[in-house]
């Protein structure tokens, strides 16, 4: 791991727009942002990314999992194409789930290299995308590139603590590859929505429909292309939306269910799920009670999108 990690990670990233483009040699790069109700953020996050659409972008997506609020018009305004999930991909019954969008959004996109930014950042630095793209660009053999990067807790608008964020990865992520999938342990953000991939190996691999998308395609890669395939490189901030502990428990959920699938492992909530949906049974203190509270957790794998549409 110690080589790995002294080869594959960039620490210090410097890379440019400029120097990027050049390096791009016909290559297409597609920037995609899976939405829902972010009308708050998602602007921001459009606007940092914008200057480099027609230079080091090719193409800027929101792809909208369904809002009810002002995410599309918000993004549309900022600069974006906003596609929804069932435009992206239609004919095809939608799953709920993040890594059912992340899915779609390959149909709906063309760039050669796909770099994914989730929609709730605040602050976004605009270099997360250079960066993202620098090892892809750059570096031979590698194929998918891991964000990685102080997260604080925020409560409010506030900072509370600087690396308070991230408790799924701490309590969940990193322990479940220590035992399972040790090769992986340099990983220093499994869980994070901030990666880039070539197109290529996308469209090779099955996608995790919840929460488990990021840690399903870290696994997949590690198995398919091995761990030469893997970088990372230093973000810096990465300020976000945090949730609540019950909804970090569905979370949890649904990346225990990607990991035990792929490392061989009985999944009991995946092999009774109806439709792909198992269930969470977490206790809500109620008037001096403690009652029960059923929750949908996906459990489900989108194949390859390659397969899918060539089965179409």
């Amino acid at each position: 791991m110690a080589e790995w990690f002294e080869r594959r990670t960039w620490a210090e990233p410097s890379w440019t727009v400029a120097g990027l483009v050049a390096a791009k040699a016909g290559r297409t790069v597609s920037v995609v942002l899976p939405a829902l109700d972010e009308e708050a953020t998602v602007g921001g996050v459009v606007a940092a990314v914008h200057p480099m659409l027609g230079s080091l972008v090719d193409e800027l997506v929101v792809v909208d999992s369904g809002s009810t609020d002002a995410t599309a018009a918000v993004a549309r305004a900022a600069g974006a194409r906003v596609v929804t999930r069932e435009e992206a991909l239609p004919g095809v019954a939608v799953r709920p789930g993040k890594g059912e969008v992340l899915w779609r959004a390959l149909a709906a996109t063309t760039g050669d290299l796909v770099v994914y930014l989730d929609a709730d950042l605040v602050d976004l630095d605009p270099g997360f995308v250079p960066s993202l793209l620098g090892p892809l660009l750059t570096a031979p053999g590698v194929e998918l590139v891991k964000g990685f990067y102080h997260r604080p807790l925020r409560l409010g608008d506030h900072d509370a603590v600087r690396d308070g964020g991230g408790r799924v990865t701490e309590l969940v992520a990193r322990p479940a590859l220590a035992a399972l999938r040790p090769e992986l342990a340099g990983i220093v953000q499994p869980l994070g929505g901030e990666y880039a991939a070539t197109r290529d190996l996308l469209e090779s691999l099955p996608f995790a429909g919840g929460y488990g998308v990021e840690i399903g395609l870290l696994l997949d890669t590690h198995e398919r292309r091995g761990l030469d395939a893997i970088g990372q490189v230093d973000l810096g901030v990465r300020k976000h939306r945090h949730r609540s502990l019950r909804e970090l428990g569905v979370t949890s959920a649904e990346v225990l269910s990607a990991v035990l699938r792929r490392c061989g492992l009985p999944d009991n909530a995946a092999e009774h799920a109806d439709r792909g949906a198992g269930r969470l049974t977490q206790f809500v203190p109620v008037g001096g009670h403690w009652l029960p509270e059923d929750h949908a957790v996906a459990v489900h794998d989108r194949p390859p999108i390659r397969q899918y549409s060539a089965r179409r």
